[in-house]
């Protein structure tokens, strides 16, 4: 399918039907730097070192922001046209709160929280470009005091690199460029990123430069993508040496063995209180969030005392505890898994029941609600098995499965594959090929190869104006789909439908699955007996999927 922007009419790109506002710029710089950190991730996984050697500063980051784009989402997922900045953002901010995973996720879900703040509500007096370089001082300050002892050379330093460069932009440019503020604070964050290893003794033994400064970079460049069309190829610094040497205390007898992190439930007047109980307690801390809800981080050896000072201050939940002698030397408990497991994203009631009757564990997704990666996690780490096949059944959630797969395999032990299925037709297909008896290896390439020769297509309605692959639209046009493309603009259901029939049928096939969306029962028929007339030497099958904004899914094999 197409993203949601294109699932409700496509959303046109600088220079097509004017500039962009800036809910559409949030909601690509979203996907962006989503996208952008999953390509990332294993990269900033291996320059991790500080302030412990675990190896997933990348990846926490990765599930900060997929969180923050599937609350954003979420947020215009009721009427998009009704969603003001204000709440745009304020949901953006919220679900970094909520994803927020480990050191760095925690520091930067505090900084997006900060600039969504000041982004969301421009004083008058105030240019673009003075509102942009002000929300980027604001959120390193924050940053700045959301950790107990700030150390340079970190995603810290990184960001004041980058604010202060924004602000003598803003000085010098025009009142409206914030691509000029964003592109010269993402020129000084790589310059700063190259000096960490001057700063931090363990980066410089390591031979790396600092992992969540890494981080930071990735997002402004992918802000500087949205707002100037370009992508910037840069410098990552330098690689670690394996095996890393890592003179550091954090695993020794003396340094804290567990990471400890919480969501929380609090007044703000308790947290002042909370910081310095959990100071005594070990290091790297990190108290984030506000309005009564708070996100905590600590490394610590005595966790049940980091967990009721957490008590004491207010109501803890989601807690996690890490023991980074188990991440580091990769002991996995794993001898208690067996079997195979498919795990599926079903875009409708309908499409979750025919996942889940042919055996697979089904994720609620699509369009508005995209399966996320810690959605598919929970459901891997809830699992018994001990290998696993992931059909995400959609473009943009290929990157969450295969971050998930990842995460999985490295948490686990488990053995993970990610069928790369853009379409919920595709994973049909390659389930009703699944086959447990097989070896792992077998069974993913039948699966692989069925999806991928499964053309897909799909009808659905503009819900405004915009300019497509196949022309302009109107609201209220039928759009019809192949293989992720806009194809054809037509004012009637049955003929765009009919017309994707035979487009996809010219390549020949044997087999035509018709999916009827929600409101679509009489179309999936009217297609039915289209094809049985029209093409008597293919066979056709169709099925209820209940799936919003498509009337109908389609595939030939």
């Amino acid at each position: 399918m197409p993203d949601d922007a294109s699932t409700a009419g496509p959303t046109p790109r600088a220079g097509e039907q004017g500039a962009p506002t800036d809910l559409d710029m949030l909601r690509r710089f979203a996907d962006e730097a989503t996208a952008a950190l999953a390509e990332a991730r294993e990269e900033i996984n291996a320059l991790n070192v500080y302030p412990v050697p675990d190896g997933d500063t990348g990846t926490n980051l990765f599930l900060t922001v997929s969180s923050a784009r599937d609350a954003l989402q979420a947020a215009l997922a009721g009427d998009a046209e009704a969603c003001d900045l204000a709440t745009a953002y304020a949901g953006f901010a919220r679900g970094a709160l909520m994803g927020a995973r480990g050191n760095s996720g925690v520091i930067l879900s505090q900084m997006i929280g900060a600039m969504a703040q000041r982004l969301a509500d421009v004083p008058s007096e105030r240019t673009q470009a003075e509102a942009w370089a002000e929300a980027m001082v604001h959120a390193t300050e924050a940053s700045y005091e959301a950790v107990g002892t700030p150390v340079e050379g970190t995603i810290l330093t990184v960001s004041r690199a980058a604010s202060t460069a924004a602000c003598e932009e803003a000085g010098r440019c025009g009142p409206d460029d914030v691509a000029a503020v964003v592109v010269a604070a993402s020129d000084a964050a790589r310059t700063a990123l190259a000096l960490t290893p001057t700063q931090l003794q363990v980066l410089a033994d390591a031979g790396v430069v600092d992992a969540g400064g890494r981080g930071l970079c990735v997002l402004l460049e992918a802000m500087e993508t949205v707002l100037t069309g370009r992508r910037t190829v840069s410098s990552h610094g330098p690689r670690p040496r394996l095996p890393v040497p890592i003179p550091t205390d954090h695993l020794s007898a003396e340094g804290p063995s567990y990471e400890v992190m919480y969501l929380l439930d609090a007044e703000d007047d308790r947290i002042s209180t909370l910081r310095k109980r959990l100071a005594t307690l070990g290091d790297s801390l990190v108290v984030v969030g506000g309005a009564g809800l708070w996100n905590v981080h600590v490394h610590v050896d005595d966790v049940g005392a980091a967990v009721e000072a957490g008590i004491e201050a207010g109501r803890p939940h989601r807690i996690r505890v890490t023991h980074f002698a188990e991440q580091i030397t990769e002991v996995r408990p794993v001898a208690h898994r067996s079997g195979r497991r498919v795990v599926a994203v079903a875009a409708g009631a309908g499409l979750a029941e025919l996942f889940s009757g042919a055996g697979a564990i089904v994720v609620r997704g699509g369009p508005g609600q995209r399966a996320s990666t810690g959605m598919l996690l929970d459901e891997i780490r809830a699992s018994e098995a001990a290998e696993f096949v992931l059909l995400p059944n959609d473009y943009d959630t290929v990157s969450a499965a295969e971050i998930a797969a990842h995460t999985a395999e490295d948490e686990l032990g488990v053995r993970v594959a990610v069928i790369a299925s853009h379409a919920q037709v595709q994973g049909l297909a390659a389930l009703a090929v699944h086959d447990p008896g097989r070896s792992f290896e077998q069974d993913v390439l039948h699966m692989t190869a069925t999806a991928s020769h499964a053309r897909h297509g799909a009808v659905t309605v503009a819900a405004k104006k915009a300019i497509t692959m196949a022309g302009p639209c109107e609201p209220g046009d039928v759009l019809g789909i192949i293989e992720g493309d806009f194809v054809m603009v037509g004012h009637d259901l049955v003929e765009v439908a009919r017309s994707i029939i035979d487009r996809l049928l010219g390549g020949g096939g044997e087999l035509v699955t018709l999916v009827a969306g929600e409101g679509g029962d009489e179309l999936a028929s009217q297609c039915e007996r289209y094809v049985e007339t029209a093409h008597p030497t293919a066979d056709v099958v169709s099925f209820p999927g209940g799936q919003p904004r498509y009337p109908l899914l389609l595939s030939v094999e």
